[in-house]
């Protein structure tokens, strides 16, 4: 999912529910209306606020208590926006090696591989991109490109 769909889905408040104002984003999911300073929250900072406030809590518990769907804090963990606590019961797994996770999608060993693997793959894009420049040009040979007119 690329980041403009991760965005829709976290259900950014946009529009004042006092005044009707823009609402202006301030960080970690906190959006302030530019014209009455209402404060509203999209569903990483209601999600993020009820954790701070209730350590432990599971999806169902967040969802039960705030409304934010349990896939959409599946969707958190898995961009890494929100994290497992310690010692809980419940965790996910590496989508590689299958290795217990408390966000994200990778544990730090495969997370290694996957960026190494990327990085290999454009230095071969960039090296087959530039390898041979100008070189298939046939029957050109001594030419010249451009012609002086005195």
């Amino acid at each position: 999912m690329g980041i403009l769909g991760s965005l829709d889905m976290y259900n950014i408040p946009r529009v004042c529910k006092e005044c009707g104002g823009v609402m202006v984003f301030k960080g970690v999911g906190e959006y302030r209306c530019e014209d009455c300073g209402a404060v509203d929250y999209d569903d990483y900072g209601k999600v993020r606020c009820y954790i701070e406030a209730n350590k432990g809590a599971t999806a169902a518990q967040i969802e039960q208590a705030i409304g934010v769907p349990q896939r959409t804090i599946r969707h958190l963990l898995r961009d890494g926006r929100i994290e497992i606590t310690e010692g809980s019961k419940v965790f996910l797994r590496c989508e590689i090696c299958g290795k217990q996770i408390r966000s994200g999608q990778y544990c730090p060993d495969c997370e290694i591989k996957v960026h190494r693997n990327l990085e290999e793959k454009q230095r071969e894009m960039l090296h087959k991109d530039t390898q041979g420049f100008g070189l298939d040009k046939k029957g050109e040979e001594g030419q010249r490109r451009f012609e002086r007119n005195n």
